[in-house]
C-alpha cells in the first residue's frame, strides 16, 4: 500500500506552454527576490494553497499516529484544491508500508500530477518523520534521540543525521521533522524516548549537531516542540504546563536558542502546549517576537499535526475554526500540517470578513516560498524525478521492487557505532566485562530471562517505522533484521549455553512464568534478565507518545522478577531496553552489573552484547538521572537546595544514577588542576586545565564535564549546571592535559527583572565524571558590575586537549 495522489481526479491541468514564467525561475536570483516576484503573480487563493499540507491515505477512523486524528476531514478534494496548487505532502512514505522504490515512483508521479494541475507548476514540499532514522519501510532504524544524548558525542550524531538526510533526499523528501529539543522536566512523560535529556546544554549541543547533519545533505530539519512540550504537569501528555517565565527561559529556551543560532535550521514546529493559559500555537511573542525578532530565525513555523484546530477543540481560545486560523496566522504560524483544515475554507471565509489581513498570508506565503526556492522546486528545469530513480525513469513499479536500499551496509554500521556509543554501564562488580571463550572464564551456562530477553522489537522506539506505522499492518514485513538479544548473546558468546525464558509479561501482572525462569537461573553461572518496555503509541505501549507512566516502577511485574533473580543468588546482570529510566530497586545496589541502553535501534542488541563481552569498551553518559525510588517524580538533577534531600519532607529525590554517570572497564586519575585565571570581569573569561591519565589495563573514555555552582545569587539558582563536556579516548597509561576557557556568559541566568544578567561574585567551577562526582574544583570570581547580556552571548566553552603520554 502506499499513499499518493497519481490517480486522483483527473482535472484539467495548464499546458506548460501556457504557465507564465518570470524571475522566480532565475536561479541567479536569491531566493528572497525569485520568491517576492512569484508571490506578487498569484491570487489569494493560490497564496493560501502554499499554506497547507495533504494527507493523503490516512485514515480518519482513530488516533493511529497522531493525536486526535479522527478529527481530520478526509478525503480532501484535490479537483478542487491542485489547481491552486499545494504546500506540503505529508508522509508519501510513513503512511503506510511501502517498498521505497515505489513509493518514490508514486512521489514522483504525485509530483507531476501537483506541478502540472496549477499554474505555476510549483511542486509540493515533501516531509516525513526522522527522529529514529527515516520512519519508512526498509530503512535503518537508529537509536532513539535518548541514546543520542547518551553518546556525549555530538559529532557522530551529526555524522547518523546526515545519512538519514541523504536518505530522505533520495527518494524526493525535503523536510525532516526532527530533532526533538524538548528538556526532559519528569520522566514519567511519554515522550522521554524522544528526548535528548534532561540538560538544556547537552540537548542543545547534540540537537544541533543532528540539525547541521540533516541540513548538510539539503533536507530542512525541524525543530519540536516550541516551547515547553516537555513540562506538562504531572508528565501527562498534551497536557498545561504550569512553569514560570525563569524556567522557561533558563531550562526550555536555550536548546532552542542554539540551534536557530548556530545550526543553520530553516524550519521550527509549535508546541501542543499551553504555558500559562497562553497555547504556543498562538503566542506571538514566542513565535514572532522571540523566534524571529529577537533570534533572528528566517524559515517556517509548521503546525503540529492538528495543532491549528487544537486552539478550538482543546484550548478554547477560538470560536471557530476561522477564529483558530487568524490567532495562528497572526502568531507566526506559516504551514497547517498535516492536511487542510482551518487554512482552508475557514481561512478563506475570514480573510473574505476582513478578519484577517491579506498581509499576514503574504507574509507566511513569503516564507515558503523562499525555501521552496532554496530546495530548487521554483527552478525551471527541476524535475520530479529523485535521484534513487535517477537511472530507472519510466521502470514498472513491479520491476522496481528492491532496487532502492535505505538500510545498508555503511547505515548499519553507523547505527551500531552510535548504539555501542550510547550504552550507559550504570553499576559493575567486577562481573563484567564476560569473557567470550573459555580458556579465559566465559560463563559455561547463561540464563537469558526477562521480556525483552527474545524480542525483536524491543530495541525499537515508538517513531520507527515498524512500531509507528508497521504496528498497524501486522500482516507487514519488519522489511530490516532486528536480532534479538538471545541472537545477538549466542553470536558473541558461541562457547557458552544459553537457555532463555520469559519469565513474566513485560506489563503483564501473571507470576505463573516466574518458576521456570527461577529453575533456569538457579542451574545456571550467570543470569542476564533483559527488562525494560515496549515502544507505542497512545497507550499500546509502555513508552511513547501517550504512554506515560503514574511512577517509575519497572512496568508490569518486571521488578517482582528481577527480585526473585536476586534472591537465587546467581550473579544477576540487568540489561534494561527501555524508553526512560526506571528505579531499580535492590538491583541499584545488589545485582552484578546493570547495563542501559535507551532504545538502541536495529544494532542494539548486538552493541549490548559485545558491551557485555568487553569487545566494545562501555562509553555512555546517563543524559537523564535513574531514580533510586520509583515515586520521587518529577525529579531532575537541575534542582536548586529545596528540591534536593532534606530532613522536613520523607521523599528522598537523590537519584540512584546521576545525570553524566556511566562506568569504564578502566579507571581514569584527575589531577594538576591549574586556574590559570581565578578572578575574571563579568565580560572576562576564566581559564584553568587538568590532567586525565588512564590507570587502568584498557583502553578508554572519559567523559570531562563541567559543571557552574553559583553559591550565591540574585534568584534561586540549580546547585549545579553543566556548561561543557569533551570525550577523551585514550589508551592504557595515557594522559590528557585538557585546558578550558569558562567565558563569563555562561554564569548567565534570568534576573529578577527578566533580563539575563551576569553577576559578579563567588562562583564554583566543578569538574567532575558526572553530576554526583565531582574529582576537581576551581573556585573563581566574577568582578566589575552585573552585566545583561542578550541573545549574541557565548554559548560554549573551549576546550584543547594534548596528549602527554603514550600508551606503552
Amino acid at each position: 500500500m502506499t499513499a499518493n495522489i497519481d490517480n486522483a481526479g483527473t482535472g484539467t491541468p495548464p499546458a506548460a506552454t501556457d504557465r507564465p514564467t518570470g524571475p522566480w525561475h532565475d536561479t541567479t536570483l536569491t531566493p528572497e527576490a525569485r520568491a517576492d516576484a512569484l508571490l506578487a503573480a498569484m491570487t489569494l487563493q493560490e497564496k493560501t494553497a502554499q499554506l497547507v499540507g495533504v494527507w493523503v491515505g490516512a485514515s480518519d477512523e482513530g488516533g493511529e499516529v497522531a493525536p486526535f486524528q479522527h478529527d481530520m476531514e478526509v478525503p480532501v478534494d484535490l479537483d478542487a484544491l491542485l489547481p491552486h496548487g499545494l504546500g506540503q505532502l505529508t508522509r508519501p512514505f510513513g503512511t503506510a508500508p511501502v517498498d521505497p522504490a515505489v513509493g518514490a515512483l508514486s512521489l514522483a508521479r504525485s509530483q507531476e500530477r501537483i506541478t502540472g494541475a496549477n499554474r505555476f507548476g510549483i511542486p509540493a514540499l515533501a516531509h516525513e518523520e526522522c527522529l529514529a532514522g527515516f520512519a519508512t519501510w526498509g530503512a535503518t532504524a537508529y537509536p532513539v534521540p535518548l541514546s543520542w544524548g547518551a553518546t556525549f558525542h555530538p559529532e557522530l550524531v551529526g555524522e547518523m543525521a546526515a545519512a538519514i538526510g541523504r536518505d530522505l533526499r533520495s527518494v524526493g523528501v525535503h523536510q525532516g521533522l526532527a530533532p526533538v529539543l524538548d528538556v526532559v522536566r519528569d520522566a514519567r512523560w511519554g515522550r522521554v524516548e524522544e528526548t535528548i535529556g534532561e540538560d538544556p546544554y547537552l540537548v542543545g549541543t547534540v540537537a544541533t549537531a543532528y540539525v547541521r547533519g540533516l541540513e548538510s545533505a539539503g533536507v530542512v530539519a525541524t525543530l519540536k516542540h516550541f516551547a515547553g512540550y516537555s513540562a506538562s504537569r504531572a508528565g501527562r501528555n498534551l497536557a498545561p504546563v504550569g512553569m514560570g517565565a525563569r524556567e522557561r527561559a533558563d531550562i526550555i529556551l536555550p536548546p532552542f536558542e542554539m540551534a536557530v543560532r548556530e545550526s543553520g535550521v530553516r524550519s521550527v514546529m509549535h508546541a501542543y502546549t499551553d504555558t500559562d493559559g497562553i497555547p504556543s500555537a498562538a503566542d506571538g511573542p514566542l513565535l514572532t517576537g522571540l523566534l524571529r525578532d529577537t533570534w533572528g530565525f528566517g524559515g517556517t513555523v509548521v503546525a503540529d499535526y492538528f495543532g491549528i484546530a487544537f486552539l478550538k477543540t482543546l484550548h478554547g481560545v477560538a470560536g471557530s475554526y476561522g477564529e483558530a486560523a487568524a490567532a495562528a496566522l497572526g502568531a507566526g504560524v506559516d504551514v497547517e500540517l498535516p492536511t487542510v483544515k482551518t487554512f482552508g475554507r475557514p481561512l478563506a471565509d475570514a480573510l473574505a470578513e476582513g478578519l484577517v489581513p491579506e498581509a499576514l498570508v503574504d507574509r507566511a506565503v513569503r516564507r515558503v516560498l523562499v525555501q521552496k526556492a532554496q530546495l530548487g522546486l521554483l527552478d525551471a528545469e527541476w524535475s520530479p524525478v529523485p535521484p534513487a530513480l535517477a537511472d530507472v525513469e519510466g521502470a514498472d513499479p513491479q520491476e522496481l521492487r528492491g532496487t532502492v536500499r535505505l538500510d545498508t551496509e555503511e547505515n548499519r554500521a553507523l547505527a551500531r557505532r552510535v548504539a555501542e556509543e550510547a550504552v550507559v554501564l550504570l553499576r559493575n562488580d567486577g562481573t563484567l566485562p564476560l569473557a567470550a571463550d573459555p580458556p579465559a572464564g566465559a560463563p559455561a551456562r547463561i540464563a537469558l530471562v526477562g521480556p525483552n530477553a527474545d524480542t525483536p522489537t524491543a530495541v525499537l522506539g515508538c517513531y520507527s517505522f515498524p512500531v509507528h506505522v508497521g504496528s498497524r499492518h501486522p500482516g507487514a514485513p519488519l522489511g530490516i533484521a532486528l536480532p534479538t538479544l538471545r541472537e545477538a548473546l549466542a553470536a558473541e558468546f558461541p562457547h557458552s549455553e544459553i537457555v532463555t525464558a520469559p519469565g513474566a509479561e513485560l506489563d503483564g501482572t501473571a507470576t505463573d512464568g516466574f518458576g521456570e525462569a527461577l529453575a533456569l537461573a538457579e542451574g545456571a553461572d550467570l543470569v542476564i534478565v533483559a527488562l525494560g518496555d515496549r515502544a507505542g503509541l497512545f497507550g499500546r505501549g509502555t513508552s511513547g507518545e501517550g504512554c506515560d507512566a503514574e511512577d517509575l516502577e519497572l512496568p508490569g511485574f518486571q521488578q517482582q522478577l528481577l527480585d526473585a533473580l536476586l534472591d537465587t543468588g546467581t550473579p544477576v546482570v540487568v540489561t534494561l531496553l527501555a524508553g526512560r529510566p526506571y528505579a531499580l530497586g535492590r538491583a541499584a545496589d545488589e545485582a552484578a552489573a546493570v547495563v542501559q541502553a535507551f532504545f538502541p535501534g536495529e544494532e542494539g542488541t548486538r552493541a549490548v552484547a559485545s558491551v557485555l563481552s568487553g569487545r566494545t569498551a562501555p562509553s555512555g553518559r546517563l543524559p537523564v538521572s535513574v531514580p533510586r525510588h520509583p515515586g520521587s517524580q518529577p525529579s531532575t538533577y537541575l534542582a536548586a537546595r529545596l528540591g534536593h534531600a532534606s530532613e522536613v519532607s520523607h521523599v528522598d529525590p537523590t537519584p540512584a544514577f546521576g545525570f553524566g554517570h556511566g562506568l569504564t572497564y578502566t579507571t581514569f586519575a584527575w589531577s594538576d588542576l591549574l586556574v590559570e585565571r581565578e578572578q575574571a570581569p563579568t565580560d572576562g573569561e576564566f581559564a584553568l586545565s587538568c590532567t586525565v591519565r588512564n590507570t587502568g589495563g584498557r583502553e578508554g573514555t572519559e567523559v570531562v564535564q563541567v559543571y557552574l555552582h553559583d553559591p550565591v545569587a540574585s534568584v534561586v539558582q540549580p546547585v549545579r549546571r553543566l556548561i561543557g563536556y569533551v570525550r577523551l579516548d585514550l589508551r592504557p597509561a595515557e594522559a590528557a592535559r585538557v585546558r578550558m576557557t569558562v567565558p563569563a556568559d555562561l554564569a548567565s541566568f534570568t534576573g529578577r527583572d527578566g533580563h539575563r544578567i551576569v553577576e559578579p561574585g563567588a562562583l564554583e567551577l566543578r569538574l567532575g565524571a558526572s553530576s554526583t562526582d565531582t574529582r576537581l574544583v576551581a573556585r573563581v570570581t566574577l568582578t566589575g558590575p552585573v552585566r545583561t547580556v542578550d541573545h549574541t552571548r557565548r554559548l560554549h566553552m573551549g576546550f584543547e586537549t594534548e596528549v602527554l603520554t603514550d600508551a606503552p
